[in-house]
């Protein structure tokens, strides 16, 4: 028994001296931007390893420059409990475990907006215990160290949205051809429900689960108030045609073009 309590704690120092020294400082992350992240460095190899010649689009916004229909769409497709968790949703681990265990194989999924930030920033998509251990550190020390927006705010910024595609002005821009605060709900929508698999869906496409899916989260927007229908069915209303600007008459007299000819009034003799 005490030799096995030994050989427990000796393994628990290993660990925890090899966390302390791989684990990142994300505090920097407070104020500063991050520059490549570990995921693009990645797909970079990737690339190279092929001799795919492409590079990294992305364009960095702050929170108040990505449209708040891509923020919350993005929370409902990949995350619900974003804003209520502290960087965990123990019962969808519990479930993705069931279904690994049903499967016979180590996927590990259920993983939320903060997981995903860290393995993002810090981690290749390799899938191994180790290194879901170290996201599960640096998540915890994501939630610890920053607000809830800022890693909204980041994730957004980075996460990977197609082929050498980062972040959401990159992919709005990509996928619609307008900037990320110009997206229309159903736009915020499908952007979001490909963030699963941004190389296999295609935002702008006409593919079943797109489509079938972005409803699906454009109708939860509807149902929460989110998006008004009524209100955006005027918005994209034709602007009428503008009025056009007076001229002057002689006299000082103002006039606008076209104006109809007044009718002077004549009083009848009785």
């Amino acid at each position: 028994m005490k030799r096995f309590l030994y050989l427990f704690l000796i393994t628990a120092i290993i660990l925890s001296v090899f966390f302390r020294l791989s684990i990142p400082d994300v505090s920097v992350l407070k104020k500063g931007n991050p520059g490549k992240t570990s995921l693009m460095k990645y797909r970079e190899a990737e690339w190279a390893a092929k001799g795919r010649k492409l590079r990294i689009s992305q364009v960095w916004m702050p929170y108040s420059r990505l449209s708040p229909y891509l923020v919350k769409a993005v929370i409902i497709a990949e995350d619900d409990k974003f804003w209520r968790h502290e960087g965990f949703d123990y019962e969808a681990i519990q479930k993705a475990m069931e279904k690994d265990i049903k499967a016979g194989k180590f996927k590990a999924g259920g993983s939320t907006i903060s997981q995903q930030l860290a393995k993002n920033l810090y981690l290749n998509p390799e899938k191994s215990l180790i290194r879901k251990l170290k996201e599960a550190v640096i998540t915890w020390k994501l939630e610890r160290s920053l607000s809830k927006k800022r890693i909204i705010e980041l994730y957004l910024n980075v996460v990977e949205w197609g082929d050498g595609v980062f972040g959401a002005e990159a992919a709005s821009r990509y996928h619609f051809g307008k900037s990320c605060i110009e997206l229309t709900p159903m736009e915020a929508a499908r952007l979001a429900v490909v963030l699963p698999n941004p190389k296999r869906f295609n935002a702008a496409g006409d593919q079943r689960y797109v489509n079938s899916r972005s409803n699906i989260i454009y109708n939860i927007m509807v149902k929460r108030g989110i998006v008004i229908p009524a209100f955006e069915e005027l918005l994209n209303e034709p602007s009428p045609s503008p009025v056009p600007s007076p001229t002057t008459r002689e006299g000082g007299q103002r006039e606008f073009p076209n104006e109809p000819a007044k009718m002077e009034t004549q009083t009848a003799d009785h």
